[in-house]
C-alpha cells in the first residue's frame, strides 16, 4: 500500500512505502482559484430515499462538475458527481460514484472507513465541523471536531456533549499531525482541534444502492449510488449563528470527498479526489471546502 504525505507550505509530494520511510519528494503544480459557489435548490416535500436516487428532483438537481485529484486539480480516474437539496427539515446530498467493481468489507460503524473506497461530507461550522465518511456497504465513520483555540470555559462548546473527560476526545493536529515538521500541532494556522469520535448526527439517515456485484470481479458493474440526510435540528453546533433552516443566500461551506484504491501492477495506490481541489492532500482544511448558496 502506497500512502501519501504533503507539505502544506511548500506543496511537496512526498512518497512514503508501508513502513513510513520516504523514498522521494516531488513538486506538484497546485490549482490556486478560490472555489465557484454551488446554488442548492429548496423543495417543497421531503425526499423519498432509498439509494438509488431515483427521486425525480434528483435528476433535476444541479450536479457537480466531475471529481478533480484533491492536490493537483487534474481529473479523476472515476467519474463522481455530487448534488445538494433541502427543504425546511432536511439538507439532503446524492452522490453517483463510477466503481467498475464495487468495493466494501467494513461492515463496524466507525471503522476507519477512509482506509478504503469511501464517499464523504464535511460541514464547516466556522469553530467546529463534522466529518462522515460512507462505503458501500452503508457502513459509516463520523467524528465532531472543535478547533481548540476556540473551546473555552463558557463558551458553547462547554457542555456535557463535549465534556473532554467523560466523552471520546482526542487532540487532532490535522492529516500530518504526527509527521517530524507538523508534530502535535499540524499544519493548520488554527492549530489542533479535539476530536469527538463518539458524537452521532442526531436523525442522520444513509442509504446506499450498489450498480454490479459487491466484492465480486467477476463481472464489470457500474458503481453505487448513495444518499444522505441530515436534519437541520442536529447542526445547532455548526451553524455558528446562522438560520435553521437557512435562509436565502445564506452560505456554509461543505467538502464533498472520494478515496479509492487503484490496484496497480500488483499494488494498490489510493486515490483521493474531490469536488473542490485543496492544493494537498488534505481534507481538513476547511478554508478550501465548497460554498454552498441555499435558494429558495
Amino acid at each position: 500500500m502506497v500512502r501519501y504525505g504533503v507539505d502544506h507550505y511548500v506543496r511537496q509530494y512526498i512518497f512514503v512505502d508501508q513502513r513510513n520511510y520516504a523514498i522521494s519528494v516531488q513538486a506538484l503544480p497546485v490549482r490556486a482559484e478560490s472555489p465557484t459557489p454551488y446554488i442548492a435548490h429548496r423543495i417543497d416535500s421531503p425526499l423519498v430515499c432509498d439509494g438509488s436516487l431515483s427521486d425525480p428532483r434528483w435528476a433535476a438537481a444541479n450536479r457537480s462538475p466531475r471529481f478533480v485529484d484533491m492536490a493537483t486539480g487534474s481529473p479523476a480516474l472515476f467519474d463522481t458527481r455530487a448534488a445538494v437539496l433541502w427543504d425546511d427539515e432536511n439538507l439532503y446530498v446524492g452522490f453517483w460514484i463510477e466503481e467498475p467493481y464495487p468495493t466494501a468489507k467494513l461492515t463496524e460503524r466507525d471503522s476507519l472507513i477512509f482506509r478504503e473506497n469511501d464517499v464523504e461530507v464535511f460541514i464547516d461550522g466556522g469553530d467546529s465541523y463534522y466529518e462522515f465518511e460512507i462505503n458501500a456497504r452503508n457502513t459509516i465513520y463520523e467524528v465532531f471536531f472543535i478547533w481548540k483555540e476556540a473551546y473555552k470555559r463558557g463558551s458553547r462548546f462547554d457542555k456535557p456533549e463535549f465534556d473532554l473527560l467523560d466523552r471520546d476526545a482526542l487532540s487532532f493536529g490535522g492529516n500530518f499531525d504526527r509527521t517530524e515538521e507538523y508534530f502535535w500541532r499540524g499544519t493548520h494556522p488554527r492549530g489542533p482541534r479535539w476530536a469527538f469520535l463518539d458524537w452521532d448526527f442526531p436523525g442522520l439517515e444513509s442509504y446506499v444502492h450498489v450498480d454490479g456485484k459487491l466484492n465480486d470481479t467477476s463481472s464489470v458493474g457500474n458503481g453505487w449510488t448513495v444518499e444522505l440526510v441530515f436534519p437541520w435540528s442536529g447542526m445547532k453546533d455548526l451553524a455558528n449563528g446562522r438560520s435553521l433552516p437557512p435562509k436565502n443566500g445564506d452560505v456554509w461551506n461543505l467538502f464533498f470527498g472520494r478515496f479509492q484504491k487503484i490496484p496497480i501492477a500488483g499494488s494498490e495506490v489510493q486515490a483521493a479526489w474531490s469536488w473542490s481541489p485543496h492544493g494537498v492532500y488534505d481534507t481538513h482544511l476547511p478554508d478550501k471546502f465548497t460554498p454552498i448558496e441555499f435558494r429558495r
